[in-house]
């Protein structure tokens, strides 16, 4: 099966499945991802959320400025004066 063709047939629920499967590294029945399969899987997981959800919901998402670059509101400096006694 092309990764067309398996994409065109993927429900949202298969989605879930595959997400949760590479999550844990484990299909649902137990057994162990192999590498090839969870680097097709994690194509296939890639190229589905491409062409069903916004780039905020997908895996590896990251705004694009951090926080510490974001403005900051301005602090108001306060002076203190000490008296001499």
């Amino acid at each position: 099966m092309q990764l067309k063709d398996f994409l065109d047939a993927m429900t949202p629920e298969i989605y879930e499945n595959l997400k949760e499967s590479l999550e844990l590294g484990r299909w649902p029945d137990g057994e162990r991802l192999t590498n090839e399969q969870r680097d097709r899987g994690l194509q296939a997981l890639i190229a589905w959320e491409y062409e069903h959800l916004p780039a905020s919901e997908r895996v590896g998402y990251m705004p694009q400025k951090c926080k510490s670059t974001q403005k900051k509101e301005p602090v108001e400096e306060t002076i203190l004066r000490f008296k001499n006694t």
